[in-house]
């Protein structure tokens, strides 16, 4: 099997220049051009258009490129299980996480696959849902954790819990410490929000369009924290996730304005190609998912 020339021309392919893919693989350039020329070779079609300015895939090595990631998830997998023992979970596993889930609800996952598998060598990839739904679908990691949902036929979603989301404001806010108001109170308000991608603004969106409201200004930051401190200097309203906010809102940084009759639920999932479902260290990631929030999957 051409294993190490597929992982060179995937490299090469992405990052369109010999000296670092030669770099990336810790080989020589020399030998990069080697395993390209071989798979030409194999091939009998010319893989890359070269010039001293730029190199570009050709329509042959377009068609190349998607089977190649594939064969090589497929023999990483069938190695990886060929050298695990028997009910021994080691080698790598990544991961890719939208915002929210990586840097407040994953992290508590992380810590119990450890303690159970301490030979597991655990990848954390953070980035926006849209982004997440990407790298899951070009094998960049082996599961995705997303907000929401996704439309996408070609992978396998599972929902591993109910997240609530909360209105907040500074504490000097006018609708601040007013108990419960009225969603017409959201009229004309400032929000500061996620950017176009996150599964929150998406989300918030939702609760916009869903309701009439009249946005006065929508400041957009792409990092919860970001958001946060813009919320406790007074710059607007945000809708976020309790986990997002718990912190913040016991210290007293934050309000939560609570409407009357009207919660905001959605549902998180975890997300994965089906040849990736086999795979021991994806299935042994899903049943850590499903222990740890065994009853979340049906609260509001």
């Amino acid at each position: 099997m051409y294993y190490d020339e597929l992982k060179t021309f995937v490299t090469l392919a992405e990052v369109k220049n010999f000296t670092k893919t030669a770099e990336i693989l810790l080989m020589s350039q020399p030998s990069v051009s080697l395993h390209i020329k071989n798979l030409e070779k194999e091939f009998q079609t010319k893989l890359f258009q070269r010039s001293p300015k730029f190199l570009k895939i050709t329509p042959s090595g377009e068609i190349l490129y998607d089977r190649a990631k594939q064969m090589i998830t497929i023999y990483e997998q069938t190695r990886q299980d060929i050298l695990e023992h028997i009910n021994s979970v080691k080698g790598e596993l990544k991961i890719g996480a939208s915002f929210t889930i990586g840097e407040y609800i994953l992290p508590a996952l992380l810590y119990d696959l450890q303690q159970d598998y301490p030979e597991l060598d655990l990848q954390v990839i953070i980035g926006n849902t849209e982004e997440i739904v990407q790298s899951v679908r070009s094998y960049e990691v082996d599961i995705g954790l997303i907000e929401g949902q996704t439309n996408d036929k070609e992978l396998s979603v599972q929902a591993f819990m109910q997240d609530e989301l909360f209105i907040v404001s500074s504490n000097s806010h006018a609708l601040a410490g007013r108990g419960e108001v009225e969603i017409a109170d959201l009229q004309n308000q400032a929000w500061i929000t996620r950017e176009v991608g996150s599964g929150t603004r998406e989300y918030l969106n939702h609760v916009i369009r869903s309701n009439g409201l009249k946005v006065k200004s929508m400041l957009t930051i792409s990092s919860n924290q970001g958001i946060k401190e813009a919320v406790i200097h007074g710059m607007g309203l945000s809708l976020l996730s309790r986990s997002v906010i718990q912190r913040d809102v016991e210290h007293h940084n934050l309000s939560i304005i609570s409407l009357k009759k009207q919660s905001f639920t959605r549902t998180l999932s975890c997300i994965y190609s089906p040849i990736m479902q086999d795979k021991k260290n994806v299935k042994t990631f899903i049943q850590a998912l499903d222990k740890k929030w065994p009853d979340k999957k049906e609260q509001g």
